[in-house]
């Protein structure tokens, strides 16, 4: 007990636990998505291309989130005009708006003078989340929260077959935007924890393990979301008395839990069904 109470007789130890549960679950439940699409890479270039507004916000005194979600959507949108009125396809055209705009944003880093040390915009700096913080997280986490609960039909359908959800009266183009704007938004929410660099495994190991684990889309919206929490409060946890990164260790728990799964689940796990295979084959020859 007192290997679990410590921690949270600290205050930043508390903020820290209950933002990175939050953002876990938002995370985890979008990636379920985006692990389904195929949209990882637009996850890493959303995640990326919010930096300069960050950056930008801060010199004009607006809040951080301001500044990520304005330029998470720049981003979207730029990647669209590309792709859409061009030959570059859609990989090449996500790889030169956010490594441009995750250039600009280091640029703006380094001539922009500041008493606050914006490489944990980069970084994370989860042990530093205040008060005023947390309650951003907690709105932003929650708004994308109940947009993904209300619309998850919807989504799912768009996901699986575009071409039946148009269908029956559905605008893949519209349901395409509203998750881009999702992503962006969670971004947002994970940029506290993690910071740009890594706000992309939140994004894409909890449904990617998840994925490993069932076959059925509306376990994965549940298992993803419980993985992430687990693995989030065991890396801060772990980060606490090991003194490391918090950030980095929430997603290398993360990164560590999903090679488990990937060797060891019974129906996807590169071991795990050898082992089923085997005990099949015992068993028949037992009989």
């Amino acid at each position: 007990m007192e290997f679990l109470l410590e921690p949270l007789s600290y205050d930043f130890m508390v903020r820290a636990l209950a933002t990175t549960a939050i953002a876990a679950v938002v995370c985890a439940v979008l990636s379920c998505w985006l692990v389904l699409i195929g949209w990882s890479l637009m996850g890493d270039a959303v995640s990326h291309a919010v930096l300069p507004g960050v950056v930008l916000a801060y010199i004009v005194g607006a809040p951080f989130a301001l500044g990520a979600l304005v330029f998470a959507l720049i981003a979207v949108t730029l990647i669209g005009v590309v792709r859409n009125t061009s030959r570059v396809k859609e990989d090449a055209a996500i790889g030169i708006v956010f490594t441009s705009l995750f250039a600009l944003g280091l640029v703006l880093i380094s001539v922009t003078p500041s008493q606050t040390d914006l490489n944990h915009i980069i970084f994370g700096n989860l042990l530093g989340v205040s008060v005023p913080d947390l309650i951003q997280v907690v709105v932003l986490g929650v708004v994308a929260f109940a947009i993904l609960i209300l619309k998850r039909r919807d989504l799912t359908l768009y996901a699986f077959d575009s071409t039946h959800a148009h269908a029956i009266g559905l605008s893949p183009r519209r349901l395409g935007a509203l998750l881009l704007g999702l992503l962006a938004l969670t971004s947002v929410v994970a940029l506290q924890t993690v910071g740009v660099v890594l706000v992309v495994a939140m994004l894409i190991i909890p449904g990617a393990t998840a994925y490993l684990l069932t076959d059925r889309f509306s376990r994965m919206l549940v298992i993803a979301p419980v993985i992430s929490v687990v693995c989030s409060v065991a890396g801060i946890y772990l980060s606490y008395y090991l003194d490391t990164a918090s950030g980095a260790m929430v997603v290398l728990t993360q990164g560590v839990v999903f090679g488990v799964v990937y060797l060891f689940s019974p129906r996807q796990g590169l071991i795990g069904t050898r082992l089923a295979k085997a005990r099949r084959k015992r068993a028949v020859a037992a009989a």
